[in-house]
């Protein structure tokens, strides 16, 4: 399996999804900066733009004028006021997205020291069906993981029970935007 090759469980898990849904012929535009799983994306023989760093709740251009076939949003969508403006804006038919869940026992993530990184939204599964549908979106295929972490604690030992991530295979629901 793919956990022996990556340093994060949740990579090999959606790399696997990602493969399961989409082929490698089809051109995908990662929303965010290049990051390393971009890079195993092209490891693994896709072909992956990412977004240049602009902010999605503003900027919405570099989605609207992507010509592929697939769009990608792994955990960003959290730090999004509202991603359902990307989510509309999206020209193709096809999605694969990843949003951490929201966790009973921990606080939302926040980065005092960097305003980008925070967590403004993390959702519970049906929050996100919610806005996907709302933006015209259909949930085809969605799993839910936990992501244990090397730590002693409470926390740590809760994560190892607890779904972490909600990941999504979806497809435009009409043709109408």
């Amino acid at each position: 399996m793919y956990e022996q090759h990556f340093p994060h469980k949740r990579f090999a898990i959606t790399l696997a999804f990602l493969e399961k849904h989409i082929s490698k012929n089809e051109a995908i535009l990662d929303l965010g900066i290049d990051n390393p799983f971009s890079e195993i994306m092209r490891n693994a023989g896709y072909k992956v733009t990412n977004t240049s760093g602009a902010d999605l709740d503003d900027d919405v251009s570099e989605i609207k004028n992507f010509k592929g076939d697939v769009v990608t949003a792994f955990e960003i969508f959290e730090h999004l006021v509202s991603p359902y403006t990307s989510l509309k804006a999206i020209p193709c038919n096809k999605a694969v997205i990843s949003v951490p869940l929201k966790l009973w026992f921990a606080a939302a993530y926040r980065n005092k020291n960097d305003i980008r990184d925070q967590h403004y939204h993390e959702f519970e599964p049906w929050q996100l069906d919610y806005v996907l549908n709302k933006a015209g979106w259909k949930v085809i295929d969605a799993v839910q993981f936990k992501n244990p972490v090397k730590k002693l604690g409470l926390r740590p030992l809760l994560r190892l029970f607890t779904n972490r991530y909600y990941l999504v295979y979806c497809e435009r629901a009409s043709t109408n935007n």
